[in-house]
């Protein structure tokens, strides 16, 4: 399971937005020198507030790492796929109708990473309803409003 922590920016109804801090994880990354994470670009993520946690309270966060597993398989290995795949087929599409393979390869791969980012949009619209893929507030490491009065015994 991924545990990051972070600050509450903004709550809603069901959910509140959290900026995360830059992990430990970070400084020992290959790609640490050319990430946006490094700079001081904040990352804002939206989680479920199910603790009912308020604005400036320090929070953690989780995510399955089964989730996590399976959005970073959509996300990065199916359009490299669809890439080769798409290109591999424009070629054998070019050899058929007689015409320049390059072209058909570069035209082929396109739309395939192009069917699979507009597929990726429809399911990314379809976990919005689901809280399968949403990371949980697992607990309130502080309070910005402090103990509370029936916490003084």
């Amino acid at each position: 399971m991924k545990i990051e922590e972070g600050i509450i920016e903004d709550t809603s109804k069901r959910k509140a937005l959290v900026s995360i801090q830059q992990s430990a994880a970070c400084a020992t990354c290959k790609s640490h020198d050319t990430c946006d994470v490094r700079s001081d670009k904040r990352i804002v993520v939206e989680v479920f507030n199910d603790l009912q946690a308020n604005i400036g309270d320090r929070v953690e966060i989780s995510m399955p790492a089964s989730s996590l597993l399976k959005l970073s398989l959509l996300v990065y290995f199916i359009p490299v796929v669809a890439l080769i795949a798409g290109a591999c087929l424009g070629a054998r599409l070019a050899q058929l109708f007689n015409v320049e393979s390059t072209p058909a390869s570069v035209i082929g791969g396109g739309l395939a990473m192009a069917i699979v980012f507009c597929g990726l949009k429809w399911f990314d619209r379809g976990t919005k309803a689901s809280d399968k893929y949403y990371p949980r507030m697992t607990r309130i490491l502080f309070s910005s409003a402090g103990p509370s009065p029936d916490d003084s015994r």
